[in-house]
Formats: structure tokens, sequence, C-alpha cells
């Protein structure tokens, strides 16, 4: 029996929780910290790395006194943040200005600049990140602030971070940036590397895009190490604050979301569908292979021994909370009495372009779109349709997956939302004709807790971790004449999805779409959701 302490970094707070290697979760704490905003500025978003290690130390204490754990009974601490939210430091590691948060959306103008070099060069990484640079990932962040930076600034820049790699330098003392290490999954699904390609991209691209970057690519240095390597020892220092033992191992830390899979018992096969105000789709794959339009295919990212695959949508549940604002309510009262709607009752087709397009179009330049539209539609009705095409945009995730070598067994729906609304769960399930699996319990966490024990060596393997830890599952299965329904009106969504989303689409015909969308609700109304006439 062995105890451990996995940590989960997320955008409002960070969350701690005790594991035993035998009994599972002993208890979880949750400490707050602010995100920073401008009015006059809405894609800015930061955060002070003091504030989350200041959090840190106080759920780390607060878990400890909740369920009476000494802190030297704790043998190994793992972690996981967003990503890819980027902070610039000094040599000495101290940093210069807060995180650019993963939300951040100010280099739209460098992603873009970044993209068509790419393409223009043929450079093969920007394939590998599904042919799109986002304004979300490291490179733009970090161009952004060198153009925006004061000469005193750029002088001082020693490295640029990434967030989990930070924590973890923190926790261990780390002081110099020749000492840093960093973690795979945060640089391959971000920063464009990959041993493939000697790791980074090369710097006379980078000082193509922009002469700000020369001298650049040598600072990203440091060690490129899966989570199955240590990134050190807790210091003494944040021992001391944290109230646990000196020494114990702190593994390469990763993104929150492709713990979080690891924590919902992911396995080759299986999709984690991460649903919260965005959707985070991971994967776990034998071979690593192009996936066009899929963001992320990056060898050792999720588990060190496979192939990790990131895609996902730009929002999801942040699409709910906009259509209960706007209603003057909030989701959880405009979501009582879903359960009675029928599969395409509504009438209305929903696209999920709200944030722009993740995957597999992979557009920002894109918005919400809803059509069907008549004069006695409600907000309900618009919610209903919107969890629908939420799965219908998943649908076209997974079957490109599918095409591409990366078979679909299992859907497990993962992160907060599922947890609190068995409508939605039931519809991906009908939607996507297959049973889908919801932890029966909150499995954020988990997954650091599995790579701690790993790094302890209690467990042999991230697998022999996830037999002892992992949740049971609630199974939701499709419903045939559900299956039908929505079988009709995913032909609509993907025809509407690929003829209005992409620039260069060939002509196609939609005069069918709303006349058949009136047709599918008036025959969904004759029928109640278990399929029955």
């Amino acid at each position: 029996m062995a105890i451990v302490a996995g940590a989960d970094f997320g955008t409002l707070s960070v969350r701690v929780t005790l594991l035993d290697s035998e009994k599972g979760r002993l208890g979880t704490a949750v400490a707050e910290y602010p995100l920073h905003r401008r009015r006059e500025d809405p894609d800015y978003a930061t955060q002070s790395h003091t504030d989350q290690m200041d959090a840190l130390v106080k759920a780390t204490r607060q878990v400890l006194e909740q369920t009476g754990i000494g802190g030297d009974e704790v043998v190994a601490f793992a972690l996981d943040t967003t990503g890819s939210s980027v902070l610039m430091v000094d040599n000495a590691l101290q940093p210069i200005g807060p995180y650019y948060l993963w939300c951040d959306h100010r280099a739209h103008k460098e992603a873009r600049e970044i993209t068509e070099l790419a393409h223009a060069t043929h450079l093969e990484a920007i394939e590998w990140c599904g042919g799109v640079y986002s304004h979300e990932w490291g490179w733009a962040k970090l161009l952004h602030w060198l153009r925006h930076a004061t000469e005193e600034e750029r002088q001082r820049f020693g490295t640029a971070i990434e967030n989990c790699d930070m924590v973890a330098a923190t926790l261990t003392g780390v002081t110099d940036i020749a000492h840093i290490k960093r973690s795979v999954c945060a640089m391959g699904h971000k920063w464009m590397w990959n041993p493939k390609w000697d790791g980074l991209p090369p710097e006379e691209f980078l000082v193509k895009v922009d002469p700000l970057f020369t001298g650049i690519r040598e600072k990203i240095g440091g060690e490129y190490l899966t989570s199955d390597h240590i990134y050190g020892k807790l210091s003494t220092e944040s021992a001391g604050r944290m109230g646990l033992a000196a020494g114990i191992p702190i593994p390469v830390g990763a993104f929150d979301a492709h713990w979080d899979a690891l924590g919902a018992g992911c396995k080759p096969g299986d999709v984690v569908n991460v649903v919260g105000t965005s959707t985070c789709i991971i994967a776990m794959a034998e071979k690593t292979q192009l996936i066009p339009g899929v963001c992320g295919v990056v060898p050792g990212s999720v588990h060190p021994q496979l192939t990790g695959i990131e895609a996902g949508l730009s929002a999801v549940g942040d699409i709910f909370e906009a259509i209960a604002r706007r209603a003057g309510t909030r989701v959880k009262d405009l979501a009582a009495g879903l359960e009675s709607y029928h599969p395409g009752q509504t009438g209305l087709l929903r696209f999920s372009w709200d944030n722009g397009d993740r995957t597999v179009l992979v557009n920002p330049e894109l918005g919400g779109m809803t059509l069907g539209w008549n004069l006695i539609h409600t907000a309900q009705d618009e919610l209903h349709a919107a969890i629908e095409g939420t799965a219908f945009h998943t649908r076209i995730i997974l079957e490109r997956m599918e095409e591409y070598g990366a078979p679909v067994e299992r859907v497990i729906n993962g992160g907060g939302i599922p947890q609190n609304n068995a409508t939605l769960n039931q519809i991906y399930a009908d939607v996507l004709n297959k049973p889908v699996l919801v932890p029966d319990g909150v499995p954020t966490s988990l997954g650091s807790g599995i790579i701690a024990l790993v790094a302890a060596g209690v467990y042999p393997s991230v697998e022999a971790a996830q037999a002892a830890l992992c949740l049971p599952f609630k199974t939701y299965l499709p419903q045939p004449k559900a299956v039908a329904i929505y079988q009709r009106l995913f032909a609509l969504y993907r025809k509407v999805y690929f003829a209005f989303g992409t620039l260069d689409a060939a002509p196609v015909s939609l005069g069918e779409v709303l006349p058949e969308l009136r047709a599918i609700a008036r025959e969904s109304l004759a029928m109640d959701r278990m399929g029955n006439a």
C-alpha cells in the first residue's frame, strides 16, 4: 500500500487528490486563482505563476488535513496543467510577466504567418498539427510576446516554458534554465516538436517568419522527456511549504486532458471525450500515422509507450452557457426537461463553430450557425440542438480518425459535463451508434495519481495502475430508432459541415436540408425516445 498525490491545474483552480494504491481516491481539495482579462481586449487571458503555486500549497495542505494523512506518508507527486500556457522567464527561471494562458487568443496574426510560411516552404511539421498552426500554441504566443515586449524584456529573455514544466521546475528547485526538462506531451502537441525532424522546426524557418526569432530556437532547450521519466525530487523549500516530505519523485508533467484520459481508463482502441467548456478528444494508437485535420499525433504524449492523438471541439459547454445566458437563465435550469425531447424533434441543425473549428476543418474564422428556425422555437430547443450538434461534430472527428488507422472501439465521455447530463450521454450514444461509457465518479486528477504511482515504483506500468484505480462505468446504449433518425440528420450535418465550412468546397446542392429537417421533426414527434411507435 502506498499514498501519492496528483495535482490538476485548470483554468481557474488547482485540484489536488490523494490516492491510495489499493483503496483509490482518499480525498480531494481545490484552491482557486484569478484569471486576468481586459474589457478592452477580449483576447487577453493571463495568470500569475505565484498565484498558481500559492493555490497548490493551499490545496495540498487542505487535502492532507481533510484526510488526516501525514505529509511524510505521500511517496510521489505528479501534476498536469492546461496548455499551451506559456511563461517567458529569464536565465534564473524568474517570470518576465504572467502566463499567456491557453485561452489567450492574442496571437491570431502570428499563427497565420506561421501557417502560411509552413505551407509555402513545405514544412512537414504543419501537416502533423492538422494543417493549421493555432493561435493558442507556443510559437505563436512567443512571437506575439517578442513583438510586444520592451527591449529590456527581450534582453532578459532566457526561454519560454510550458505551465506543466514550470511547475515541475519550481517544485524541484530548478533555478537555471540549463537544467530544465520539457514535456513531450506539451512540446509535441503545441510546439511542432518531433524527433522525426530533429525536434523543433529549423532556425531558418523560424527566422523567415520573423527575424525576432533569431537565436530563439536554441533557447528552447533542455531534455525532452515522456512522463515515465522523473523531472526531479521535491525540494526542501517546496516540501516545507506544502507539508510533504522532501525528496519524493516528481515525474515529467503533461496536459490535463491527456492525463484525464488515462484517469478515465483510456487504452488503445478507445476515444475519450473530455467534455467541458470545450471538448478535448484523446486517443492512443500502437502506430504513428498522420491524420489530416487532426491537430496532434505525438509519440509518447499520453501514454509513454504509445502514440497520443489529440483532436477536439473549440466550444461545447461554452455554447450551452451562452444559450442560457442569452435566455436570462442557467444551463441547469434550461436543461430541465431535455430528457423528454425526441431525436431531431426541434427541426434545428446547430453547428458548434461558435469559437471556430478546431478539428477537422481547423478554421478559427468560422462562427456559430443554426438552420431551421421558426417563430416558436425556444432557448431549450436550441440547447437540445446544440447537444446534438456537438455529437455530430464529434462523429465527424471519429470517422476521420478511423479512416486513417485509429480504430474507435469504445467511447468514454470524461470531463465534468457528462457527470451531470444523462441526456447528453444518450444523444452521443445514439449519434455515434456506439455504447458510451461514463466513469461512475469524478476521474479528474486520477491520471496524475496513476503517473505518480508508476513514478514511485508502486505499479510497474500505467495499465497496472489503471486496473487498480480507474472507476467503473455507467453505460449508455444506442437506441435503434433514435440511431436511424440521427443517421439521416448526420447526413445533412456532414453535407453542410464541409460545404459551408470549407473555403474551396466544390458546389453542392443544399436545397433538401430545410425540408428534410422539417420532415424528420414530424416523424420524430411520432415516437418516444426509446424508439417505440
